[in-house]
């Protein structure tokens, strides 16, 4: 399985990224003037800014350079007055309001649940597009569910700069990288059943989680304060926090199924998970095992590093079983593709992300 070190979160520094105060103008992200700032981009809003999730979104922006012309950074009134430093800019985090969204093209939301369905509709008859990070809207018959490598014909009629606002639901980060890998070779020969097991690091729990799991590292043998998950989260390992279901099965582990069946629009797809937190501080690793209607073997035997996503190039694979990285698209990495044992239409994968 692919490994992913990320050392550096395990720096005091490193997290001053995510607890920024009042005395302090956190870089995060480079500061130099990109060519992302355009007078005729569309306008972007940033709904919890503050938080693990509002970072990436800052960082997402800046790496891929994508235009804007301006950029509003929102919180609670609790992070409000707060100073950020943005590609050159400086900019202070302003009360989330109805008013926000006022001249708003595109909405980034990542608040929790509930500000996302209180302010989410909101920003949608102001004509602003909106993508929530949240659970809030992913199971709404009348909402999109995109993966943009996976389904973008979803948000088909979706357009910025027409006025007409519309949500876009984001799925669960499990859901994403389990569908990254698998959507290819369910379009092939489409999957029967799929099986998950996931191991999810600190970083899907937020910042603060992050920083418990760094304090209980340099704790030399003290008892550790648990104040983010029940139990000691340094050197140990347990069932997903999320609430378990009279089913059995806890949210997280059924949002890779509702979510799944939703995404692929297939009702009949069979999919069991078992989601378990382990303490890394970022990416997720899962193992996915599919059974297949048809078989795969032909497709398999040929699969490069750039087939798998679709790429032109054909990359040859050294051999089915060999701990390879087979595809990569994004952050999402197959490591390694091998013909099930025990299912002559199946095969074993495991990707990180």
């Amino acid at each position: 399985m692919a490994t992913i070190t990320q050392n550096s979160f395990l720096s005091s520094n490193h997290l001053q990224l995510f607890k920024p105060n009042s005395k302090t103008k956190p870089i995060i992200a480079p500061t130099s003037v990109r060519m992302s700032l355009q007078e005729t981009a569309p306008s972007i809003a940033v709904v919890g800014v503050t938080g693990a999730v509002g970072q990436e979104f800052l960082s997402v922006l800046s790496d891929r350079d994508f235009p804007y012309r301006s950029i509003k950074m929102l919180a609670s009134k609790r992070s409000s007055g707060k100073q950020y430093t943005f590609q050159g800019h400086d900019y202070t985090v302003e009360e989330l309001t109805e008013e926000s969204f006022d001249g708003v093209d595109i909405a980034l939301f990542s608040a929790g649940g509930s500000i996302s369905k209180q302010f989410g509709p909101v920003a949608v008859n102001k004509g602003t597009i909106v993508v929530d990070n949240s659970s809030a809207f992913r199971m709404d018959e009348n909402v999109p569910l995109v993966i943009p490598e996976v389904n973008p014909d979803a948000m088909k009629g979706i357009k910025v700069g027409t006025g007409k606002g519309a949500l876009i639901a984001n799925p669960n980060c499990s859901t994403i990288i389990c569908l990254m890998a698998a959507t290819p070779l369910h379009r092939r020969a489409k999957v029967l059943r799929m099986v998950v097991s996931t191991y999810q690091a600190a970083s899907g729990a937020g910042a603060a989680a992050m920083e418990e799991l760094e304090l209980q590292t340099r704790l030399g043998g003290k008892p550790p304060t648990c104040q983010i998950f029940k139990q000691q989260y340094a050197f140990n390992l347990f069932s997903h926090n999320a609430p378990v279901l009279e089913n059995g099965y806890n949210e997280e582990e059924m949002k890779l199924v509702k979510e799944t069946r939703k995404i692929w629009n297939d009702m009949d797809v069979k999919v069991t998970a078992t989601c378990i937190r382990v303490p890394v501080m970022r990416a997720h690793a899962e193992s996915i095992n599919l059974q297949f209607e048809d078989s795969l073997m032909r497709f398999v035997q040929k699969l490069g590093k750039c087939i798998l996503f679709g790429c032109p190039e054909n990359v040859e694979n050294p051999g089915i079983g060999c701990e390879v990285v087979v595809g990569e698209c994004g952050s999402t990495r197959v490591s390694s593709i091998q013909v099930s044992v025990t299912l002559g239409l199946g095969l074993a994968t495991e990707a990180t992300g």
